[in-house]
């Protein structure tokens, strides 16, 4: 498929840059849209296949315009999880205008709240959702609303993310104090494997699906490499880092006890379930239709996005 222009919304976030970064590997040019102009500028200023684009995504016009001659919008928006409520169905509403108005196709960057609580296997795009959660209800309505437009879209659902730039993961402050040498926590049971996808892979998985004319208005799974414990990534940061220092579990409740201080802890209560059953992808549905997933070893991943945060501390 032939892709003249594209515009990535959300293009200074962790994945958000992962795709423009992604896209520029294949020579597609990008507009970069986000609040933040310098931080647009310091990420993509010196490649001139990125025009940058100041905007808000909550502002329908912002939307049009910045959307205007492009084949595809990538929507890899995140808004802090006290303001979900507000934010992300006017967001996708904005979004489904400015793509019918400019005739391009909608390209999401998914969660797994939709899929609610699974059982204990491998979780398909066939699997039915029920999200019991706020959080997964309103990421449900964002899927049933680009369902039911007239737009061609495509919903991706990644589970939890780690990478360079991606500040607003449960993984982060874990790296942050890692990087520092401090004790760090580490959210859910130390014991479970759970998924966490580097940015750079989902993108090229995502790029992938996007470029491609028989891959729309369907979901797609892009899992991680494997499921990994907090153990399992203490051994890398041994290995890789020679952290010395013990990893301490945060629990459910000690959660719900920040929550009366924090707003984003109170928020993420409601999505502990997912530290104790965990919902593993299934990437058969990418591998038998598109080809092998991109996969980038814990260790490799991990370095990088420690190296990063070391850099920009």
């Amino acid at each position: 498929m032939g892709m003249k222009k594209v515009l990535v919304a959300g293009a200074s976030g962790g994945i958000g840059s992962a795709i423009v970064y992604e896209l520029r590997e294949r020579n597609i040019n990008v507009i970069a849209l986000a609040r933040d102009e310098d931080k647009l500028n310091h990420l993509f200023g010196k490649d001139t296949g990125v025009k940058v684009v100041s905007g808000d995504v909550l502002n329908q016009e912002d939307l049009i315009s910045a959307s205007k001659g492009v084949d595809i919008i990538f929507h890899a928006v995140s808004f802090p999880y006290p303001k979900w409520g507000k934010t992300h169905i006017p967001c996708i509403n904005h979004m489904v205008k400015a793509a019918e108005k400019n005739r391009a196709k909608i390209a999401l960057v998914d969660n797994i709240y939709a899929y609610g609580k699974q059982p204990e296997n491998l979780v398909t795009e066939e699997a039915v959702k029920q999200p019991h959660t706020t959080k997964g209800k309103i990421r449900f309505t964002m899927e049933t609303i680009l369902k039911e437009s007239n737009v061609d879209t495509l919903i991706v659902h990644m589970p939890d993310l780690y990478g360079p730039r991606a500040n607003n993961t449960l993984l982060h402050e874990t790296l942050k104090n890692v990087a520092k040498m401090r004790k760090a926590n580490y959210i859910g049971d130390l014991n479970k494997g759970r998924e966490f996808l580097y940015t750079k892979d989902g993108a090229k998985a995502l790029v992938e699906l996007a470029i491609r004319k028989d891959t729309y208005n369907q979901s797609w799974n892009i899992p991680a490499m494997h499921p990994i414990s907090g153990n399992e990534l203490m051994e890398i940061f041994k290995e890789n880092k020679n952290y010395q220092k013990p990893l301490k579990s945060v629990s459910k409740r000690m959660i719900a006890f920040l929550g009366i201080f924090s707003p984003f802890m109170g928020e993420l209560v409601e999505m502990m379930y997912l530290t104790e059953q965990p919902v593993i992808l299934s990437g058969e549905k990418y591998e038998s239709t598109i080809g092998l997933l991109p996969r980038t070893s814990y260790k490799q991943g991990l370095n990088e996005t420690i190296r990063w945060i070391e850099e920009s501390i």
